[in-house]
C-alpha cells in the first residue's frame, strides 16, 4: 500500500474532520479538566480546516492511502510574535493525526516532515509544537525529528 502526502481536496475534508475530532476526543480522555470537548466536533473541524486550506499562513496536508483513502492529516500555521509565551515569529504544528488502521507505517513522520518543510518554505525559522503529557508516542516521534522539550504546562482544577 502506497501513501501520498498532499493538499486535501474539498471532498476529503469530511474524513479529515473525523480525524480531527478523534484527536480532540483522545486529548479529552487524557484529561477532561484540561481539554474541552464541544460537539459537534466533526462538523466544526471540517468547516474550520476547510477554511484554513485557503489561508496563506496555514498548511493543511493529508495522507492518502491507495486503498483506505484519507489516513492522516496535519494542520500548521505561521504565527507571529507572542509576548505572553515569550515566542518570536514561528511556525506551529497544531494538529497531526493518523487513522489507527494505518499506524506503524511511518505516515506521521512523512506528514510531519512535509509540513515542517512547507512551514520553512513560508519563512518559519523555528517550529513549535505541543503534545499531551500522556501522549508518549508522539513525544518519541517528535524527538526523532529533532524537537526538544522546552516548557511544562501545569493545571490546577
Amino acid at each position: 500500500m502506497s501513501v501520498t502526502i498532499r493538499l486535501p481536496e474539498p471532498h476529503e475534508m469530511g474524513a479529515i474532520g473525523k480525524l480531527a475530532a478523534s484527536l480532540v476526543r483522545m486529548h479529552h480522555s487524557f484529561d477532561p479538566g484540561r481539554f474541552i470537548l464541544v460537539e459537534p466536533l466533526e462538523e466544526g473541524y471540517t468547516r474550520f480546516l476547510a477554511r484554513m486550506t485557503s489561508d496563506p499562513k496555514s498548511i493543511v496536508l493529508t495522507a492518502i492511502d491507495d486503498e483506505l483513502g484519507v489516513v492522516g492529516y496535519t494542520y500548521a500555521r505561521l504565527e507571529g510574535r507572542d509576548w505572553n509565551r515569550l515566542l518570536d515569529d514561528h511556525g506551529k504544528l497544531h494538529d497531526i493525526a493518523v487513522d489507527p488502521r494505518a499506524r506503524r507505517r511511518g505516515i506521521a513522520q512523512k506528514l510531519a516532515t512535509e509540513t515542517f518543510a512547507r512551514l520553512r518554505a513560508l519563512g518559519a525559522t523555528r517550529i513549535i509544537l505541543e503534545t499531551a503529557h500522556a501522549n508518549v508516542g508522539a513525544q518519541k516521534l517528535f524527538a526523532t525529528l529533532g524537537f526538544r522539550p522546552t516548557m511544562i504546562e501545569m493545571i490546577s482544577d
